[in-house]
């Protein structure tokens, strides 16, 4: 996480479709690959995982034949204070 730098993480978030992802994970708090409602092919959708998890974002966690993904909240918090919460607190509406 120390070598991330913070146009990187802001580069992978400015994408519609990864701002979408990450909306899902902050609402999910885990989702697995193929569970996600975007409207893209699954190639796609996992080079757009890849963005995330390259960025630091998401982390990837193996569970069986499966692979959760989640919002690494804790890290990127200690890396770039309220960076990401900001950005979730944007686009994921308050729970009513």
């Amino acid at each position: 996480m120390e070598d991330l730098e913070l146009a990187t993480v802001l580069t992978a978030l400015a994408d519609p479709v990864r701002l979408r992802i990450v909306a899902e994970l902050a609402r999910s708090g885990g989702i697995v690959c193929g569970q996600f409602d975007v409207p893209v092919s699954m190639s796609t959708l996992s080079h757009h995982l890849k963005v995330l998890r390259e960025a630091g974002v998401l982390r990837v966690t193996p569970q069986g034949s499966y692979r959760t993904h989640e919002l690494r909240r804790e890290e990127m918090e200690t890396r770039f204070p309220g960076v990401l919460e900001s950005i979730t607190r944007a686009i994921v509406p308050p729970a009513a």
